[in-house]
């Protein structure tokens, strides 16, 4: 460490002690108490509280992890969009399985998800990818993302490249290579932090068998609630 910058083992922030989480305080069921806490975030205030850690997984078993931005979720779970040529999107391809976390920290708060991962229907994609910026569309087809580039000028001049070849054009089409994935949920935990480091964690794990798109048509979820020691 250098200057006076304290070393990390020093910092330490106590959480608030009137702050906590029941399991009277649930919903009944982890859509609709994720919706009520994502509410608080907006109202909060907090920056971009749509921004999440992505995590995922190669073959062999190595992790990785990266902020992205959800842009929708439902009963079904978690959508964002990238490019399937990223790492994340080739993980997600080779394992699909994944982890988001909510770091909503100023309200001491997150939410942290786990569950399979799958590409969403192509008119998801396609409606979404029309309601991009223009600009956000030409990088899309610009950047290889997660791919070596020799420098800063050879990505500026391929999104030159871009806007020259759809010039003109007053529809930009979503690039093959790109789409929307969604993380369907085998536990949601809503984590509140708690004087002491005695956190509360109330946790949402399903308990039927095998993943939504493998029940017979009709048979609906089964979840239990279970607290996590901090």
């Amino acid at each position: 460490m250098t200057g006076d910058t304290p070393a990390p083992a020093a910092m330490r922030n106590e959480y608030a002690a009137d702050l906590g989480l029941t399991e009277a305080d649930l919903a009944a069921d982890w859509h609709t108490q994720f919706d009520r806490w994502f509410a608080d975030a907006v109202a909060f205030g907090l920056p971009e509280p749509n921004a999440m850690v992505v995590g995922t997984a190669d073959a062999a078993g190595r992790p990785s992890g990266r902020t992205v931005l959800l842009k929708g979720y439902d009963p079904d779970g978690f959508v964002f969009f990238t490019n399937h040529l990223s790492r994340k999107g080739v993980e997600a391809s080779a394992n699909p399985y994944a982890s988001l976390v909510f770091p909503w920290f100023p309200m001491q708060r997150q939410v942290v998800v786990t569950g399979r991962i799958a590409p969403v229907d192509r008119s998801v994609t396609e409606a979404y990818f029309a309601s991009r910026p223009r600009g956000s569309q030409l990088g899309a087809w610009a950047s290889p993302q997660s791919q070596v580039v020799p420098d800063r000028a050879a990505l500026e001049e391929s999104y030159r490249a871009a806007a020259e070849r759809f010039d003109g054009e007053p529809v930009i089409p979503t690039p093959p290579h790109w789409g929307g994935l969604r993380v369907r949920p085998d536990s949601v935990e809503f984590w509140q932090g708690r004087a002491g480091r005695l956190h509360d964690r109330l946790r949402f794990r399903r308990t039927d068998d095998g993943p939504p798109d493998d029940r017979p048509s009709g048979e609906s979820e089964s979840w239990t609630v279970e607290r996590l020691a901090p």
